[in-house]
């Protein structure tokens, strides 16, 4: 995981003002027309790698993010020391699982505010969804609540069948009723 307050040389409790001022500051120094090269080439990678920090830690909430998974980061990392301390023998499975919950975390926040992100929280949701697969496995609760769901969607669209301006929206929604 990139260090983004590291990489803008400011404080992790830094204000947004600070941040831009910190990004406009090393922009200026690190700007790839200043140089010539070799030099050129580590420039433009800085100037990348000081975008994608500015990006981040100017946005409020993928600043969140970002400070949450970091602090997941470092939880992980202290587990890691704790567990390495008491038992050494359990190192290599303690080393594999926080392995795999590290190289999690960096796809998950590799992702965080982009379209595959996005698709990435939907597909956990979907695989975490209830699964129904014959009619005889629901129970009496799910047959009642199916029935007040319907109850209270008629009872919905007879209210708003009153008010005139919903009462032609709904006869264009349900073309029967006209």
């Amino acid at each position: 995981m990139k260090k983004y307050y590291e990489i803008l040389e400011v404080n992790p409790k830094a204000s947004v003002e600070i941040i831009e001022k910190a990004y406009k500051v090393l922009a200026r120094k690190y700007h790839p027309d200043l140089y010539e090269g070799e030099k050129k080439i580590y420039a433009e990678q800085k100037m990348r790698d000081i975008n994608e920090a500015y990006k981040i830690l100017s946005d409020d909430f993928l600043r969140e993010q970002y400070d949450s998974e970091l602090e997941k980061e470092q939880e992980y990392d202290n587990i890691y020391i704790n567990t390495d301390k008491n038992n050494s023998t359990k190192e290599s499975t303690t080393k594999k699982k926080m392995q795999e919950k590290k190289e999690q975390a960096k796809t998950q926040k590799s992702e965080i505010g982009t379209y595959r992100g996005l698709i990435g929280i939907t597909k956990e949701l979907y695989k975490n969804r209830p699964k129904f697969k014959n009619i005889k496995d629901l129970q009496r609760e799910d047959y009642i609540a199916a029935g007040l769901t319907a109850i209270i969607m008629i009872v919905i669209l007879i209210v708003l069948w009153f008010i005139p301006f919903t009462n032609s929206f709904i006869k264009d929604m349900l073309p029967f009723l006209k």
